[in-house]
């Protein structure tokens, strides 16, 4: 963003837990992002800034596909942040100490490289994968 540009708007993203409860324990727990609105079938969170909801629609809660990108199998479907790299090891130490699995162990990825970012791939108790970046050089998010 350069620096005369607006602030990035929010996004919102909607999608499916099979419990409520543990959606809260993970996304508010865990995560530490503060619950805002719900109802006795959906949950708010305030995710980095932006807005995400918890839909309780277990039907909809299956695994994802995955593709190869520098030698890991990331899952397709999949969403999070990119952090300030304080953060982003800050996260994954808070992650590590909650005894979280990772599908894809914090590391730097495409090292050497154009893009050249820190990552880590989880799922939450519901099955949906969720990644984590950082970049020391925030300007590479988009490079080519």
């Amino acid at each position: 963003m350069s620096p005369t540009a607006e602030p990035l708007p929010p996004f919102h993203l909607a999608f499916p837990v099979h419990d409520l409860a543990a959606a809260r324990r993970f996304y508010g727990g865990v995560l530490g992002c503060p619950e805002g609105r719900s109802s006795p079938d959906w949950v708010d969170f305030d995710f980095h800034g932006h807005q995400i909801v918890a839909h309780l629609a277990p039907d909809e809660c299956r695994p994802t596909s995955t593709n190869a990108v520098d030698q890991h199998d990331v899952p397709v479907r999949h969403f999070g942040a990119v952090l300030p790299m304080t953060a982003w090891r800050e996260l994954a130490d808070r992650l590590r100490a909650a005894g979280v699995r990772f599908v894809i162990e914090p590391q730097v990825r495409f090292r050497g490289e154009v893009g050249e970012q820190a990552t880590m791939f989880l799922l939450d108790p519901s099955g949906n994968a969720l990644e984590f970046k950082a970049f020391e050089r925030p300007g590479q998010l988009f490079a080519k």
